[in-house]
């Protein structure tokens, strides 16, 4: 595997292919929590790091463990518990190290753990055949893309607050149009990479 083909999964799994703009997964913390820069910062990290990890943690499982032994049908069950224990893991962190975003995220912070743009991740990497290492960049695409999603939101709620909205389209309304142009402008990165 070249760097370049490993570059292409990783643009791919950002860009033209990213979990909330074009597989509509992850909505809850997406619109939950990108009222602020600093909050959707701190729960795309979170999420980006339990994505990777988990990828790192469930390839093998399943590679080496429930697929030989016929138990594959098990993975989402076992990928979940994997993906709920290292939520706890870093739950237990920002509890120590930053407990003003621990505060800050709430019922998000737990929320990561039933996120479905993780499963969905460790699943797809299975689906797709990828290696150990095409895994982890997968998912560290995947990780930056949803990164992505959650800042740009953020901003771009930031500054309706100070725009002139119309009425009617206060709140809710703007907030489903936006993210629905995010979403048709991120669909134009479909052709960048075959």
């Amino acid at each position: 595997m070249t760097d370049l083909e490993l570059g292409k999964i990783f643009l791919k799994s950002m860009l033209i292919d990213n979990v909330v703009f074009i597989q509509f997964l992850a909505l809850c913390p997406f619109i939950g929590m990108t009222s602020d820069t600093g909050k959707a910062v701190g729960m795309g990290a979170a999420t980006s790091f339990v994505m990777v990890l988990a990828t790192a943690v469930t390839y093998p499982l399943y590679t080496y463990l429930l697929n030989p032994l016929g138990l594959g049908f098990l993975q989402t069950l076992i990928f979940i518990l994997v993906i709920a224990s290292l939520v706890q893991l870093v739950e237990f962190y920002l509890k120590k190290s930053a407990p003003a975003l621990y505060s800050s995220m709430g019922v998000y912070l737990a929320l990561i753990t039933t996120n479905c743009a993780i499963l969905a991740v460790t699943l797809n990497t299975i689906a797709k055949g990828y290696g150990f290492l095409q895994s982890l960049v997968y998912a560290a695409g995947s990780a930056a893309g949803f990164l992505i999603a959650l800042v740009l939101m953020a901003g771009v709620r930031e500054r309706m607050r100070t725009s002139d909205v119309p009425a009617f389209m206060k709140g809710t309304p703007v907030l489903f149009v936006t993210a629905g142009l995010l979403s048709l402008a991120f669909g134009g990165f479909s052709g960048l990479i075959k």
